[in-house]
């Protein structure tokens, strides 16, 4: 997905939201919003916007020195959510359809987003979403290809987000490989992340190499891409992912909750609708 006039202001927020989020003083700040609005000036409109985002935080590293400067959001979503675990598996466990209540789930974890500028009530947002409508709905091809898939590939999202996603995987019952990124970006789940969302317990954990908020095959490890084109089945976790890889000829299966217009208009539904969407270019 190519990147859109509206996705400016979008990096420039999230410019600002890390400048903060690192402690850096305001007089820092300005200086970090001046160096992204003239490296933005500049960027091809052709690029995804997650190839955009990593020349920006790349830029936000190198600003304020500070590797990770989302480090205790995403410990504490991670933590809130794991707080919530017990419930998640009573929800499964109780539902008509385990696997569509698990996919549901997932995609209720997909609220917690700092790249985006939302805000977001999980325990509400969780509730509106177990009975909410599907704008896109490829579920019976989605349980077709996972009956017969025996290498799955799961493309994490957010940290926290990573819980909601185990549930899911715990709900599939077959070995399922779980992508994280190669260097912290936003609050973007990492292998620490993801060893503390407990995701080693029910998955093996590999980095895709990524250094862009999203799975951009360009930007990710070689290795990886290789072997991922080799997969039966990927399941794709939030909007960076969609972005990077809509147009990738590649057996995968969206699962999003859209929070942006430029994505709304993209798949062509409205803001706040859930998806899952297989891709038909494959």
């Amino acid at each position: 997905m190519k990147t859109y006039l509206d996705c400016i202001p979008c990096f420039m927020t999230q410019a600002l939201r890390a400048g903060r989020s690192a402690g850096l003083e305001d007089k820092q700040i300005k200086t970090l919003l001046d160096e992204v609005g003239a490296m933005i000036r500049d960027l091809p409109m052709e690029n995804t916007p997650p190839e955009t985002g990593a020349v920006i935080y790349q830029k936000i590293r190198e600003i304020t020195g500070i590797d990770d400067p989302f480090k205790k959001i995403k410990e504490k979503n991670t933590r809130e959510a794991l707080d919530l675990y017990p419930y998640l598996k009573e929800e499964v466990r109780n539902a008509k359809d385990p696997l569509l209540t698990a996919i549901r789930l997932a995609i209720a974890g997909n609220v917690i987003d700092f790249g985006v500028n939302r805000t977001f009530d999980l325990k509400k947002d969780i509730k509106q979403i177990l009975k909410q409508d599907f704008s896109i709905f490829d579920y019976a091809a989605f349980r077709s290809r996972l009956e017969t898939a025996k290498n799955i590939y799961f493309l994490g999202d957010n940290a926290g987000e990573a819980v909601f996603d185990r549930i899911l995987i715990e709900e599939i019952r077959k070995p399922v490989i779980f992508v994280v990124r190669g260097i912290p970006l936003i609050n973007d789940v990492t292998y620490k992340d993801a060893i503390m969302a407990g995701l080693d317990k029910v998955a093996e954990i590999v980095s895709s190499g990524s250094t862009a908020p999203g799975n951009v095959p360009a930007l990710c490890d070689p290795g990886f891409m290789k072997r991922l084109r080799r997969a039966d089945m990927i399941i794709s976790k939030g909007q960076g992912n969609y972005e990077g890889l809509s147009e990738e000829p590649l057996p995968v299966f969206f699962l999003l909750k859209v929070k942006c217009q430029v994505i709304a208009r993209d798949l062509g539904v409205t803001e706040d609708s859930i998806i899952l969407k297989q891709q038909k270019n494959h």
